[in-house]
């Protein structure tokens, strides 16, 4: 059976706040959060005594949404190497269109994101570039051009 549509992308954080004012300050908007326990959750998870909030992030356009999930219960493992490139195997990078590449850089660089590489021009058809956000996770950024 085909699949009817892509719900969202999780993401681990520790800190929930920052994360989601990282998210906020990029253009994404809050539609809600809330506590995450029970037996089934166990079990979904494979984990026992799994307690978590989660927050749900959405596209301004409301097509896209990313879970930030912050575990209280069990203790997160941390990945290695924690400055992981594109290279490494698994979920590496969820890219955004912007409308200002280099502004939304720098709005994002004040809440701790770190530009990866550099800002380069694909072509005639893109601005790109990797911050590391929350997490660590990569955050691909494209401002279309003309």
């Amino acid at each position: 059976m085909p699949i009817q549509r892509m719900d969202h992308v999780s993401v681990v954080v520790e800190d929930l706040d920052a994360a989601k004012a990282f998210f906020v300050v990029l253009g994404m908007e809050l539609e809600g959060e809330a506590p995450v326990e029970g037996p089934e959750v166990d079990r979904i998870n494979a984990l026992d005594g799994v307690r978590i909030t989660i927050a749900m992030m959405r596209t301004p356009d409301g097509t896209g949404r990313l879970e930030l999930t912050r575990f209280h219960a069990p203790e997160v493992i941390r990945p290695e190497p924690a400055n992981a490139l594109g290279n490494v195997l698994g979920l590496r990078s969820v890219m955004f269109t912007v409308d200002d590449i280099d502004a939304t850089v720098a709005s994002l660089r004040a809440h701790g994101a770190e530009l990866i590489g550099e800002v380069v021009r694909y072509g005639d058809a893109y601005r790109l570039c990797y911050v590391r956000g929350p997490a660590g996770i990569i955050v691909a950024l494209a401002e279309q051009l003309g």
